[in-house]
C-alpha cells in the first residue's frame, strides 16, 4: 500500500531504474534520525528494580537466630499497645481468651507505666533501626512494628472524638475496635511466626513506609 501511494502520489518524481541505485539523501537522513531518536529512547527507558528485603544475615542464606529472634519479638510491641481494642472480642469469644492467656503478665508490665509505649518506640527506632550494627533484616522487621504502632494513633483519636454510649454508634465503635484487635493479632501471628521461619514478612498498608525508612 505504501509502494501504490508513492506512485501515484504527484509530489514525489517519476521512478527510474538503471543499473545504478541512487538514494534519496533526504529519506537516508530521516532514516537515521528517527533510528537515533529510538535507540536514545531505549536506553533511557529503564525498567524501575523493586528494592526487595532478603533474609540475610552476614553473608548467610538465612536470617541468623538471633535475627530471627528479635525481628519475632518486635511484632508483640503494637499489638501490647493497642490490647484494648480487643476488649469486646476477648469477652466474646474463649478461644481468643486462651490465646492471649499466657501473654498477660507482660502485657501487664507494659501496661503498668504510662510511657512505657513511648520508651519502647524511642529504643526500637534509635537503637535498633538507625543501628546499622543490626542486619537489614532486623531493622525492617523493626520498622514495621513501629509504621504499625504509629497507625493506632487514628483508631484512637476517632475513640476519643466519638464516643458513643449506646446505639448505632456503639455498635460501630465495637466493630471498628475489634477489627483494629483482630488485624494487630494476624499482624502478631504472621510476623513472628515468619522471623522465626526465617522469612520475610511483608505487612499490608507498612511494609512500603517500613522499606522507605530503613536505610
Amino acid at each position: 500500500m505504501t509502494m501504490s501511494y508513492l506512485l501515484t502520489s504527484s509530489s514525489v518524481p517519476p521512478l527510474t531504474f538503471s543499473h545504478k541505485t541512487t538514494y534519496s539523501p533526504s529519506v537516508s537522513s530521516l532514516q537515521r534520525s528517527s533510528l537515533l531518536t529510538l535507540t536514545k529512547s531505549r536506553n533511557q527507558i529503564k525498567p524501575r528494580r523493586r528494592r526487595l528485603i532478603t533474609a540475610q544475615s552476614n553473608g548467610s542464606n538465612s536470617a541468623d537466630p538471633p535475627d530471627r529472634l528479635i525481628s519475632a519479638i518486635c511484632y508483640f510491641y503494637p499489638f501490647f499497645d493497642g490490647i484494648q481494642y480487643g476488649k469486646y472480642v476477648i469477652t466474646q469469644f474463649s478461644p481468643i481468651q486462651t490465646l492471649i492467656q499466657p501473654l498477660v503478665p507482660a502485657i501487664r508490665v507494659f501496661k503498668s507505666f504510662p510511657f512505657n509505649g513511648f520508651l519502647v518506640f524511642l529504643t526500637l527506632y534509635f537503637v535498633v533501626v538507625r543501628n546499622t550494627n543490626f542486619s537489614r533484616y532486623v531493622r525492617f522487621n523493626t520498622m514495621q512494628a513501629i509504621v504499625l504502632d504509629v497507625l493506632l494513633i487514628f483508631p484512637d483519636l476517632l475513640e476519643r472524638s466519638f464516643n458513643p454510649r449506646d446505639g448505632l454508634g456503639l455498635d460501630l465503635l465495637m466493630s471498628l475496635d475489634s477489627t483494629v484487635f483482630l488485624f494487630l493479632l494476624v499482624c502478631l501471628i504472621y510476623g513472628s511466626s515468619s522471623c522465626l521461619l526465617g522469612q520475610v514478612p511483608r505487612l499490608p498498608i507498612v511494609a512500603e513506609a517500613a522499606e522507605r525508612q530503613v536505610p
